[in-house]
């Protein structure tokens, strides 16, 4: 007979992925949309995406506090991920004045980390050190981090402490546990075959293994966290109405010989071969031309949906993010379309040419934009769910009006500096604006990673383009992903080593194999750039 594990049902944004996890190893799932439901639940999960404090008031006006508060005395098994470990603990400094659930004594705060050489959000792949008998936990792997509030370890209870994690000098706690409490701050849910197999763990036994912690009687070596390794599908219809997986040069996705759309796979076939072969991330552009909404672009909905069923990393989807208006006149903003995203199975959304516009009136007047895409769906569904695709080519010699710097090679004329002008609507259109300023504005706005896609070296093979990615990494805070140009795994070196991007991103030589992601994670391994190793569940 098939076990049952509840998932409260709260909203929040992409619940489906930790569904189609305890799905994929074995179990049925029940929604628990009702206090009854989670009172009655025999193993509960409580999956956390978004703000504290827009989560702490959902589950009020749900009724779900008490419940929850009520089941986790009862001594049942539960499983909190992610912000479902923010909200054990009393409060959060994201959320002024907003009671947590009170489970654990103490305070979430913001990251104390120098943000000069420390991106917030903290996102990518880090490690763990264990401080109890790790029955439930593979301590000598990475699992998937996400977010920007942390519980401090040194303002924790000892004998909450299950994992500590170490990012920016500061000791992070990374997963709590006492009696049938647990939970973690990462998504074992997106962290690969590891974190199904700790899902499965905790699944398998009717009670969590319970013994005491270590924490500050023992020391063990720091964590790290790794460098991503991203493949991009750029998604599209061809001209018989078909989904496929292409790729251009400089935005060009059509065949010189037949003008036909070039077809280099089927998205999810292609997006769970990388998957396999170890990407940290995978990232579905859709560049179809919207006639319509997105909300009526069913296969590219439905795209996510299977995706999600055999991908265990994040995914992040963009391509028509906006306020849009349909030809009956019925509106829909671009919170709206992003959250059927993550309803589909995204745990990102990206937003390109709708970002550049709204940083040009950001630049001009911060208080025009917030209503804008970037901050609410930031502000419902977190910093961390929202990247800024920024596509600019190089524009050479001095500006008056926009910070130069020097160019990786000269000008047609001899010109050694440049600056970088981003650009709209897949390259067609030019702005008035450089990538950092777009990239200082979106980060103000609420976007939690810049996504920088070089026009001038797309479907180059020759390597990405570092200046821009320097000048754009040590003048922000958030996440940086370097893309377009790459050729061979030594590029994905050169640019960790020059640049120090938080991830780097790859398209063509993936989909056409004269590269495999195994190979380059060799590569940087071999140049002592940490990465994560692939493990199947």
């Amino acid at each position: 007979m098939t076990q049952t594990v509840t998932l409260v049902d709260y909203g929040a944004g992409n619940v489906r992925s930790v569904v189609n996890a305890v799905k994929y190893l074995g179990y049925e799932v029940k929604m628990a949309s009702t206090a009854d439901q989670i009172l009655s639940a025999e193993k509960l999960i409580f999956p956390g995406v978004g703000a504290f404090g827009s989560a702490m008031d959902r589950l009020q006006s749900l009724g779900f506090i008490e419940p929850l508060q009520e089941y986790i005395k009862s001594g049942k098994p539960f499983f909190g991920v992610c912000l479902g470990m923010q909200t054990l603990f009393d409060e959060s400094e994201e959320s002024p004045g907003i009671k947590g659930l009170g489970v654990i004594p103490g305070k979430i705060t913001r990251f104390a980390v120098d943000a000069a050489k420390f991106s917030v959000p903290h996102m990518g792949w880090n490690g763990v050190r264990c401080w109890k008998t790790p029955e439930l936990f593979n301590c000598d792997t990475r699992y998937y981090f996400v977010h920007s509030y942390v519980a401090d370890a040194g303002n924790v209870p000892g004998d909450w402490i299950l994992t500590t994690t170490d990012y920016g000098g500061q000791q992070i706690v990374s997963s709590v546990q006492k009696g049938n409490v647990m939970a973690a701050q990462f998504h074992p849910e997106k962290s690969g075959g590891e974190g199904l197999n700790l899902l499965k763990r905790f699944l398998c036994n009717a009670n969590i293994p319970n013994t005491t912690s270590t924490w500050g009687t023992t020391t063990q070596p720091p964590t790290s966290l790794g460098k991503r390794v991203i493949a991009c599908l750029d998604v599209r219809s061809n001209d018989n109405g078909d989904i496929v997986v292409t790729k251009g040069d400089q935005y060009k996705v059509r065949e010189e010989d037949s003008n036909e759309v070039r077809n280099l796979g089927k998205p999810v076939d292609l997006a769970e071969r990388y998957y396999l072969e170890g990407a940290d991330e995978i990232t579905f552009l859709n560049i179809t031309s919207f006639r319509h909404s997105p909300l009526k672009d069913q296969p590219m909905l439905e795209v996510l949906r299977q995706a999600s069923e055999r991908i265990f990393v994040p995914l992040c989807v963009g391509g028509g993010i906006r306020d849009t208006v349909d030809p009956d006149g019925t509106p829909h903003p671009a919170l709206e379309v992003a959250g059927e995203y993550f309803r589909s199975g995204a745990d990102k959304v990206s937003l390109g040419s709708d970002a550049v516009y709204s940083a040009i009136e950001h630049r001009k007047d911060p208080k025009s934009t917030s209503g804008s895409a970037i901050t609410t769906i930031s502000k419902v569904y977190g910093r961390q769910a929202v990247v800024v695709s920024c596509d600019p080519k190089r524009v050479y010699g001095d500006s008056e009006t926009h910070k130069t710097f020097e160019a990786l090679k000269p000008g047609p004329n001899g010109e050694t500096q440049c600056w970088y002008q981003c650009t709209a609507k897949g390259g067609r259109e030019t702005a008035d604006l450089s990538a950092l300023e777009l990239a200082q504005a979106v980060e103000e706005m609420g976007a939690g990673e810049i996504l920088l896609n070089c026009i001038d070296h797309d479907g180059s093979n020759n390597g990405f383009e570092t200046a821009l990615i320097s000048n754009v990494k040590t003048n922000v805070t958030i996440p940086v992903i370097a893309s377009s140009g790459a050729g061979c795994p030594d590029h994905f070196v050169e640019v960790f080593n020059k640049s120090n991007p938080d991830a780097a991103l790859a398209a063509g030589i993936f989909h056409r194999e004269e590269v495999t992601i195994k190979q380059v994670k060799d590569t940087l391994t071999e140049a002592n750039i940490p990465v994560r190793s692939y493990s199947k569940a």
